[in-house]
């Protein structure tokens, strides 16, 4: 069972969360000027979306990223964007009012608490949202649930492991006569990148490396704040409450 902790505003472990750094930075971005500006689709204009590239100095998705790619960015070109749109939607913290998007009261009153953002953002994002909308095959699950996936992780992102490693050991050696392995993109999007996204894991993807399988995975001190496990007995220095 998955058992997420309150964790106190002020506990330094959020400095890890992608997530609650750009939902914080994108409230201070409503309040200074009254709403984010949004196309008649309903994405965000391109003026916020490249003062989010810029501001959220997101991993793997900075302003050098993005611009090194596209001359102009659009919501749809800024992933972690575009997440962070519809959960503010869904959650009900944000919404859509006269061409722009801005706070409810129950966005108004998480400004200032990382932590309640965590705990409201986290579960939701992780457990609800559909991560295989970013996969080549978007209505092909990956195969498992939450509830395996964080118990295993638990244990073999200790130390760190590579994504080849996890694929391994969740779902056996890949076909060597295959050109590309589905199993292993589907779990780096839908299950290694989303955790990496809320700060629950760290990818390290070391310089000029290109290919996911070799990126490795490790628990941030986020994890060991928020989760309570079933395999916590089994990780060195971890203790049950």
């Amino acid at each position: 069972m998955i058992e997420f902790r309150q964790i106190e505003d002020e506990n330094p472990a959020m400095a890890h969360s992608p997530m609650v750094r750009a939902l914080e930075k994108t409230f201070a971005y409503i309040a200074q000027h009254g709403g984010i500006g949004l196309t008649p689709s309903k994405a965000f204009k391109r003026v916020f979306v490249h003062w989010a590239a810029r501001e959220f100095d997101w991993p793997g998705y900075s302003a050098e990223d993005l611009f090194a790619i596209n001359k102009v960015l659009n919501e749809i070109d800024f992933g972690p964007l575009m997440d962070l749109h519809d959960v503010m939607i869904a959650l009900k913290i944000g919404r859509h009012y006269k061409g722009q998007l801005k706070l409810t009261k129950a966005g108004q009153e998480l400004i200032g608490h990382p932590g309640r953002i965590f705990g409201i953002v986290t579960p939701f994002y992780l457990l609800e949202v559909n991560h295989a909308r970013f996969s080549r095959f978007d209505d092909e699950p990956i195969l498992g649930n939450w509830d395996v996936f964080l118990n295993v992780l638990n244990v073999e992102t200790e130390d760190g492991a590579t994504a080849a490693d996890l694929r391994q050991v969740l779902f056996g050696e890949p076909n060597p006569g295959d050109r590309f392995d589905q199993v292993l993109s589907n779990l780096y999007i839908q299950v290694l990148r989303p955790l990496c996204w809320t700060g629950l894991l760290e990818e390290n993807r070391a310089k000029g490396l290109l290919r996911t399988r070799e990126s490795t995975f490790t628990k941030t001190p986020l994890w060991r704040a928020a989760l309570r496990l079933e395999t916590d007995g089994m990780v060195r220095g971890t203790t049950r409450h």
